[in-house]
């Protein structure tokens, strides 16, 4: 097994890359575009019709939203299956964050709810902590924040 070195501060700028080690849109498999597609049409039918109330900051409208991601699986694709996630791959993580990025201020809940407070337990928690807390920030019943 080849042991692959970590990259530090800035030298993915100049390291040489090899061309297996990147991804293009044309190899993004069908499950992958599935997601991405359920990521557009949530937005399409939860957010953009409700853009004025969210940027009023409606009372309870965020959290909402956040549970109804989690209800669709949007909220878990980096978690494992065993804490009741998708267990999908970086890449596949990384284009559902792409899609939901043209979501305004819902995308940044988003990614707060999904990047940083989720991942953190899913790569560094205890198995303890793992099964308080990532079943509940993965189905939305919790909101995740920094």
């Amino acid at each position: 097994m080849e042991k692959t070195k970590l990259i530090k501060g800035g030298e993915f700028l100049i390291k040489e890359t090899e061309a297996g080690d990147i991804f293009i849109p044309e190899e993004f498999n069908e499950e992958q575009k599935m997601i991405a597609q359920t990521c557009e049409g949530f937005l399409e039918s939860e957010v953009f019709p409700i853009l004025d109330r969210i940027d009023a900051q409606e009372e309870g409208l965020m959290r909402s939203l956040i549970h109804k991601a989690g209800e669709l699986g949007l909220l878990g694709i980096s978690v494992p299956e065993k804490y009741m996630g998708f267990e999908q791959s970086f890449v596949t993580s990384m284009l559902a964050s792409a899609a939901m990025g043209s979501g305004y201020s819902f995308s940044v809940a988003y990614s707060a709810h999904t990047g940083i407070g989720t991942l953190p337990i899913v790569y560094y928690g205890n198995d303890e902590q793992k099964e308080k807390y990532l079943p509940k920030l993965a189905s939305g019943e919790w909101a995740a924040a920094y």
